[in-house]
């Protein structure tokens, strides 16, 4: 299926590292010019050196000015805006009468308020040239319980919002969605250092709640990813797609 995204031009936050860098590398391969933005300029050099032709931005998404300051430096580098994706996000804390309410604050900035300020300076763009394609990288954790309560609160939130936007800003011929990962392997992530440190208890996790029968990967939440941000998915708006080996427990 050809998508269309050849010179399209792509900002992906936390692009750094596992999916984000997965779906910069997806990108690319359609042809995309293709931005990426994360906190620490290590690892943007790192994955600089390993994508290719990709532009890279260092900023704290959690503080306001910063967000600000790195999006209009891509504006005037690039000019306009046809996808964004946010991506960047983490969780912190344990459950909710053992976590301090700074770390909610600091959970909110990083999976949610930096979504929401970015994806509002990107429609502005976008209304200029009547397209765009913002996606929201989220959770089956924030469609149902589960995970750390910090983090399903903010992708809940998230989720939320992408619906909200969406309604809004497709008069305007942009199109808003959400994907869901489920439970995704890869290096850097939280699931591998459980794997490495208990792999008994996770071959059972697996097992227990994945009934696809294994981690999810990068490549395969890229692909959706990419897809939703195409021409090909102009029907879809304001959805949020599970990619999760049926690993939630929801009707829809």
């Amino acid at each position: 299926m050809d998508l269309r995204l050849n010179g399209k031009h792509v900002l992906i936050t936390g692009g750094s590292k596992g999916i984000g860098k997965g779906i910069a590398k997806a990108f690319l391969a359609e042809g995309a010019s293709v931005a990426i933005a994360a906190r620490g300029e290590e690892s943007l050099q790192a994955a600089k050196q390993e994508l290719g032709d990709v532009a890279i931005y260092q900023a704290d998404l959690t503080k306001e000015e910063e967000r600000e300051r790195f999006f209009h430096t891509y504006i005037r580098d690039y000019g306009n805006i046809d996808i964004l994706i946010n991506n960047a996000g983490g969780s912190n804390g344990s459950s909710a009468l053992e976590t301090d309410m700074e770390l909610f604050h600091q959970a909110m900035e990083l999976n949610y308020f930096s979504a929401v300020h970015l994806s509002k300076l990107a429609v502005n763009e976008m209304k200029k040239q009547g397209s765009g394609s913002i996606i929201n990288i989220t959770s089956i954790f924030g469609r149902e319980s589960g995970g750390k309560v910090t983090y399903n609160n903010a992708k809940a939130a998230l989720i939320s919002f992408t619906k909200s936007l969406a309604d809004e800003v497709i008069p305007f011929g942009i199109r808003v969605n959400s994907v869901a990962p489920g439970s995704i392997l890869h290096p850097t992530g939280n699931w591998q250092k459980r794997l490495d440190e208990n792999p008994e208890k996770i071959k059972q996790f697996v097992k227990d709640e994945i009934p696809a029968g294994r981690f999810g990967t990068v490549d395969e939440v890229a692909n959706v990813a990419v897809f939703l941000a195409s021409d090909q998915a102009s029907w879809v708006v304001g959805a949020s797609v599970n990619v999760d080996g049926g690993q939630s427990r929801m009707n829809f």
